[in-house]
């Protein structure tokens, strides 16, 4: 398991622990991020504050640029990464996990989307997150892999 997975499923764990455990009820929570082979991961777990605390997704794409200029297109794998916990009070949470592989561009491309969408192209369909339709990024989507197989288990449970 990488590294910023781990990160991510710690910090998903831990805000459903806490809320299940101040509410009573069954939580899900979930911490994802985008996870760069060539920067070790990063920016992974800081992946909305990549460029700082009140960074805008312009912000954070620019600075993700700047730290892969020169860096040739194949080695620039990148995965969006989810871990999603469900928890329930004073039991063990349940993880599940989901991830979507992909390489990152030299420039954005596409309007749809959000975070780094723009950069992060999806090698089987040839389109950034931001070109493809919605439909089609809701069926690869790495949280809605994650959220699929917790459906499984709460279906069980409800």
């Amino acid at each position: 398991m990488p590294l910023q997975i781990f990160r991510s499923e710690a910090n998903a764990r831990k805000k459903a622990q806490i809320v299940a455990q101040a509410t009573g009820c069954l939580t899900l929570a979930d911490d994802s991020g985008l996870e760069v082979a060539e920067l070790d991961g990063r920016p992974g777990v800081r992946s909305a504050r990549y460029a700082g605390d009140d960074a805008s997704d312009a912000d954070n794409n620019r600075r993700l640029l700047e730290e892969l200029q020169g860096v040739p297109r194949k080695r620039r794998q990148g995965a969006f990464c989810c871990a999603m916990a469900l928890c329930r009070p004073a039991e063990e949470c349940q993880m599940f996990e989901g991830r979507v592989s992909g390489l990152l561009l030299d420039e954005p491309r596409g309007e749809g989307g959000f975070g780094y969408d723009p950069l992060f192209l999806v090698p089987e369909y040839g389109k950034t997150m931001a070109e493809l339709p919605l439909e089609i990024k809701n069926r690869i989507s790495h949280r809605g892999q994650a959220l699929r197989q917790a459906l499984e288990v709460l279906r069980e449970l409800l």
